[in-house]
């Protein structure tokens, strides 16, 4: 795209405010801000008019399809050996969401890179990686590891990556891809400069996985290598298994072309978002979605009827994402604070929100999918977020879940 192509462009849209500094540019960089101008989704800009409000729920009912903790016990080693069948053909992959920052961690670099080594260094990315190595030692074969990064933090990952030598993977079947980048717009519409030459964007939520993985020409070649299904798992949960056989078997098993990892809830009033129904399809639905009544009723046996709770680790078939494609996610517009250049060209850092983030939500793409299996996990063996340093959810917890499971700090 050339300097008259982007104006008649962002003239069309009213955002011609993004060439204001152009005339100061070096040609490098004016290179830049066009390529940016180019890959500006405008259509985005359109969800504003609704503000940050969020569609409406459809009937929200309890979920049947489901298998506890008991459940996998009893069908343990069937599930375990249809799973390892799988992962052995070739027909499994591994997608690690890893874009974001440690910054609520007090670190600048890649959340992954944090170290919370006591003895010595263990980092985030290394004990995830050395839970994946469990399932490549169960089965003797690697298994592909496909890891999103953004903008922000791809050159530190795969340096920091190539630095350790993987952590012992096999570099042949680790693939890096960055996600795509959403603009940020003013409440009026107007979308932002974060610099003289750069668009102020983010990256479009962890529903925009599958989409960036499409571009990034991924798909295709993991269908060319056999692969059949794809177990997407976040980078703060340092407990959690990867390609589990056992989580495999079970969705095959049952037929199913989704599933999620479980946790029960510890009561009623546990702020996590629960597998569910929505107008007879799987939803997740937040904790502040269910209503109090909906909180506390219990089944026949006594259990909460919304019991189950996501900890963001989903099994899908390509065929059942590749289906459900061509319909939209959901787009959710969220009030952010968001560094801004002024009319005098300064860099601005607000206090409060001035502007919108436009996000796609990979729960929402369970709602896209014909079913979807709740398997439940021991949460003390498999949930170990870390979103915090201290506190609910933090280092310290994870660190003592870590230690209860043998992992030597």
């Amino acid at each position: 795209m050339n300097y008259e192509q982007a104006k008649e462009l962002l003239e069309k849209y009213g955002q011609t405010q993004l060439l204001k500094y152009y005339d100061e540019l070096n040609d490098s960089q004016k290179e830049s801000l066009l390529k940016q101008i180019s890959e500006i989704d405008f259509g985005l800009l359109n969800y504003i008019k609704d503000g940050d409000s969020h569609s409406e729920k459809g009937v929200i009912t309890p979920l049947d399809d489901a298998v506890s903790i008991e459940d996998i016990e009893k069908n343990k080693e069937r599930y375990t050996a249809i799973g390892v069948d799988a992962i052995k053909n070739g027909k499994v992959a591994a997608l690690l969401l890893a874009g974001g920052m440690g910054t609520r961690l007090g670190s600048d670099q890649p959340k992954g890179m944090y170290n919370i080594g006591e003895s010595g260094d263990l980092f985030i990315f290394e004990v995830l990686i050395h839970n994946l190595l469990d399932v490549v030692h169960q089965t003797g074969v690697w298994v592909p590891l496909y890891i999103m990064t953004s903008e922000r933090n791809n050159d530190d990952t795969v340096n920091f990556f190539k630095e350790k030598n993987y952590f012992g993977y096999d570099p042949d079947y680790v693939e890096f891809f960055v996600q795509e980048m959403a603009p940020a717009a003013t409440f009026d519409g107007k979308i932002y400069l974060e610099a003289k030459d750069r668009v102020s964007t983010s990256p479009n939520g962890n529903g925009g996985w599958f989409i960036s993985f499409v571009k990034a020409g991924l798909c295709e070649k993991a269908k060319a290598q056999g692969v059949e299904y794809i177990n997407i798992f976040a980078v703060d949960n340092v407990c959690q298994r990867i390609a589990d056989p056992c989580f495999v078997g079970a969705m095959i098993d049952g037929g199913y072309c989704s599933a999620s990892k479980v946790v029960s809830k510890k009561n009623p009033e546990e702020k996590v978002g629960v597998l569910c129904l929505e107008d007879g399809r799987p939803s997740i639905v937040e904790y502040y979605e269910l209503t109090e009544d909906m909180r506390y009723e219990t089944k026949d046996d006594g259990e909460l009827a919304y019991k189950y709770g996501v900890i963001l680790n989903y099994l899908f078939t390509i065929e059942a994402l590749e289906k459900n494609l061509k319909n939209n996610l959901s787009v959710h517009v969220v009030k952010k604070k968001i560094p801004y250049l002024d009319e005098n060209g300064n860099t601005v850092k607000p206090e409060t929100e001035n502007g919108y983030k436009f996000e796609t939500l990979v729960l929402d793409m369970i709602h896209m999918m014909d079913n979807c299996l709740a398997y439940e996990v021991i949460r003390e063996k498999e949930f170990a977020p870390i979103k915090n340093k201290t506190g609910v959810d933090s280092v310290e917890t994870a660190k003592e879940l870590l230690k209860l499971n043998g992992v030597k700090l």
